[in-house]
């Protein structure tokens, strides 16, 4: 409980008191609701586990299935319409914004929901869906809607989601553009090897006609 708050304190420049966060912040209580939920779950105390989570998500406005996989120093700033998956697993250090949904993409069964890493970022309203991973040290942009992994230390944007940084580079500047085809100058060289064949066959014809 200590480390949930100091979290908070560490994230949220808006908190001003230990008293005020633990009465008024909501992904605090829905982080409690969701541990005692889990409790009951590893104790396949399946029906408890569903009605202390929905307790939680009635007083918080955030789901979290009491199967889903939380590290530590999980922030959820604001809260209201977060949704955590069944099996969604989430590293250390990772902060959530509103309307974050970790979601499935179907009915399919097993693991079906994302796998989030460490000192991940993710902006309100953003939407990621199925089993997919989200490598350590992302950030997603708010809105996006991310269906696809995405490897560590990137930036995500837009819907759907694209990477539009990798280290702090854009991707596309990555690529060695030396490497690249050259299409004007293939074009050329093609032409070049006509002219070389058609010079050929005329010194043949010339050769042919002197004789």
């Amino acid at each position: 409980m200590i480390r949930d708050i100091k979290a908070i304190f560490e994230r949220d420049p808006a908190a001003r008191s230990v008293l005020e966060v633990v009465l008024t912040y909501s992904g605090l209580h829905a982080l409690w609701f969701y541990r005692l939920s889990r409790f009951f779950y590893r104790h396949k105390m399946l029906l408890a586990a569903r009605i202390v989570s929905q307790k939680g998500r009635f007083f918080t406005g955030i789901e979290i299935h009491p199967a889903a996989r939380i590290g530590q120093n999980f922030f959820i700033d604001h809260g209201m319409g977060v949704v955590i998956g069944e099996t969604a697993e989430i590293g250390d250090n990772v902060t959530l914004y509103q309307g974050v949904t970790l979601g499935g993409t179907g009915k399919e069964k097993g693991k079906r929901h994302p796998t989030i890493g460490n000192n991940v970022v993710i902006g309100a309203g953003a939407k990621i869906l199925g089993n997919i991973r989200i490598g350590n040290n992302v950030k997603i942009g708010a809105n996006a809607v991310v269906l696809r992994s995405v490897p560590d230390d990137s930036t995500v944007v837009g819907v759907p989601g694209e990477i539009v940084r990798i280290k702090g580079e854009n991707p596309l500047e990555l690529v060695q553009t030396a490497d690249l085809p050259d299409p004007i100058m293939e074009k050329i060289e093609e032409l070049q090897k006509e002219i070389d064949e058609f010079r050929k066959k005329c010194q043949r014809w010339r050769e042919e006609c002197e004789k």
